[in-house]
C-alpha cells in the first residue's frame, strides 16, 4: 500500500531466504513494506557498520534502515550513507516479529508493587558481623526491603545489637527474629522496628519495645490465641501485622492458606505477612513457581508483606523471585490481565515459545552455504550441522561430532560447548541459537561472543 513506510533490512547471502521469509508474513502484519539488500558477504553477523556503508546502496523511498544484531559497534557510517534512521534488528532472523512488538501487546506501566521483602539472615549469631552484613546486601541488591536477622533458641544472642547497628548504619531497615526478651531489647535499642514475633507468652513485654511486631497464634495448625493477642496489642496501641503461619505440604498447608482466609475475614483492614520458607525450602521443587504461587496469593489477600529465607540451594534465588512475581502480581490484579507475557525473568527452564526455522529452512540454508565454516541447529528432537559440503543430523552431540571429523583442537572446543548447548536445549525445551547464550530468565548470563571476537579482530575487513 502506498501509505505503508518502505524499510530495508540489510543482511548476508545466507540468511537472505528466512529473512525473505519471515518479512513476508511480518510486513503486512506490522504496517510497512520490505526491501531486502543482500550484500557481498556470506554470513551477516561479520558485518561492521563501516564495512556496510562502503557496500550498501539506499534505494530512494527508503524511510528506514534495519541492520543485523550483530552488527555492532558506532552505526554513524551508515546513516550518514543512508540519509535516514537507521537500527539495529535482533541478532535472530526468527526475532524480528517480537523486535516489531507483534505476538504481545506492549505494557508501559508494569513494574509497580506493594508487597515488602523480608529476606532473613538464617542463624545469624553463628555468622560474623561481616557475613551478615555481605548476606544482607545481598538480599537488597535482589530486592529485599528489610533485613531480618534469625535467631537461635540457645540465646541470648548478646552481639545482636552490633549486627543490627552495623546493617543500620548502612542504611537497611532491620527485624528480629526471637522470642527472647534479651535480644529483642538489644535488637530494638540498636534500630530493628519490627519484633518476629509474638503471642500470648510475650506481648505484655512488646508495650515497652516501641516498635511494630509480628501476631502468631498461640497454639501451631490453628488460630487459638490470636484473637486475645490482637485484642491486647490494640488496646495498647503497637502496631501489628498478622501472621497465621504456613504449613509445610503434608503437615496441614492447605488449612492454612485457609487460615489466611479467615484471618482476613476476623480482621478486614489488619497489615497480614506471610513466610514462605516452609514452603519453598521444604519441597523439593525450584522456588520459583512457589513463590510466584505464594505472591499471588498474597496479592489476592492483601498480604502487604513476605518473610523469605535463600537457604537451600534450590531456593538460593527466592529474594529475586519474589521481587520480579510481587510486580507481576500486581499488575495482574489491578490491571485484570492474566498474568502472562509480562515477566520473561521468571520464565526459566524452559522457553515461551520455541523459534525453529523448519526443515524447508534448513534445506535452503544447506545448499546456499560456500564456505567450510559449521552452523549447528537444534530442531525437532535432533542436533543439526552443515556446510558446504555436509549436512548431517543425529540425535546424539558426540556422534554427530564424530561424524563432522574436525581435528583443530580449538575449533573442536568451540564447537563441542555449541553442541553442549543445542543438547540442552532440545531437552528442556528452549530456542538454541549458535554463538548466544541460552535464556535462563533472570538468571541469564551474557556470553561473550565467538563471532564478535572474531569480528573485533577483522576490524572492517569482511570477506
Amino acid at each position: 500500500m502506498a501509505d505503508r513506510p518502505l524499510f530495508l533490512f540489510v543482511t548476508g547471502r545466507l540468511a537472505e531466504f528466512s529473512l525473505r521469509q519471515v518479512l513476508a508474513e511480518l510486513a503486512p502484519a506490522a504496517g510497512f513494506e520490505a526491501a531486502v539488500a543482500v550484500l557481498p558477504i556470506s554470513v551477516a553477523a561479520l558485518m561492521t557498520p563501516a564495512w556496510v556503508a562502503r557496500k550498501l546502496a539506499v534505494p530512494a523511498g527508503i524511510a528506514r534502515v534495519i541492520l543485523p544484531g550483530h552488527c555492532r559497534g558506532d552505526l554513524s557510517p551508515v546513516i550518514e550513507k543512508a540519509q535516514v534512521p537507521v537500527e539495529l534488528g535482533p541478532v535472530d532472523v526468527r526475532d524480528l516479529p517480537a523486535h516489531f512488538g507483534r505476538g504481545k501487546t506492549p505494557v508501559t506501566d508494569y513494574g509497580s508493587y506493594d508487597i515488602e521483602i523480608i529476606a532473613e539472615v538464617n542463624h545469624a549469631p553463628r555468622l560474623s558481623t561481616a557475613a551478615i552484613i555481605a548476606a544482607a546486601q545481598r538480599f537488597a541488591d535482589e530486592g529485599a526491603d528489610r533485613i531480618d536477622l534469625g535467631c537461635d533458641p540457645d540465646g541470648p544472642w548478646l552481639g545482636v545489637g552490633d549486627a543490627v547497628s552495623a546493617l543500620r548504619d548502612r542504611g537497611l531497615k532491620v527485624s528480629i527474629d526471637t522470642f527472647d526478651a534479651t535480644e529483642v531489647r538489644l535488637a530494638v535499642a540498636a534500630g530493628a522496628d519490627l519484633v518476629l514475633s509474638v503471642n500470648s507468652t510475650n506481648r505484655e513485654r512488646a508495650v515497652d519495645w516501641g516498635v511494630e511486631v509480628v501476631a502468631l497464634p498461640d497454639v501451631s495448625g490453628s488460630l487459638d490465641g490470636l484473637d486475645e493477642t490482637i485484642a491486647a496489642l490494640s488496646c495498647a496501641a503497637i502496631p501489628f501485622r498478622i501472621d497465621p503461619i504456613l504449613e509445610p505440604i503434608g503437615f496441614g498447608f492447605a488449612a492454612s492458606l485457609g487460615r489466611y482466609l479467615e484471618a482476613r475475614r476476623r480482621f478486614p483492614a489488619a497489615p497480614m505477612m506471610m513466610g514462605v520458607g516452609n514452603l519453598t525450602e521444604l519441597t523439593d521443587v525450584d522456588s520459583a513457581g512457589i513463590n510466584t504461587l505464594l505472591i499471588g496469593f498474597c496479592q489476592e489477600l492483601e498480604i502487604r508483606s513476605v518473610l523469605t529465607t535463600a537457604v537451600i540451594n534450590w531456593a538460593r534465588s527466592s529474594v529475586r523471585e519474589i521481587d520480579l512475581a510481587r510486580r507481576l502480581a500486581f499488575h495482574a490484579v489491578n490491571r485484570r490481565t492474566l498474568p502472562k507475557h509480562l515477566e520473561p525473568g521468571l520464565v526459566m527452564l524452559r522457553d515461551p515459545k520455541v523459534a525453529q526455522f523448519g526443515a524447508e529452512n534448513l534445506a535452503e540454508l544447506a545448499r546456499r552455504i560456500k564456505d567450510p565454516n559449521w552452523r549447528i541447529f537444534a530442531e525437532d528432537g535432533l542436533l543439526h550441522a552443515m556446510n558446504h559440503n555436509h549436512f548431517l543430523s543425529e540425535a546424539d552431540p558426540f556422534v554427530l561430532f564424530d561424524r563432522m571429523g574436525v581435528t583443530d583442537p580449538a575449533h573442536a572446543f568451540y564447537l563441542g560447548y555449541e553442541l553442549m548447548k543445542a543438547k540442552t536445549a532440545l531437552q528442556l525445551g528452549k530456542t538454541y541459537r549458535q554463538d548466544q547464550a541460552l535464556e535462563w530468565g533472570f538468571l541469564t548470563e551474557p556470553e561473550p561472543s565467538h563471532r564478535e571476537r572474531v569480528n573485533s579482530r577483522r576490524g572492517d575487513q569482511c570477506p
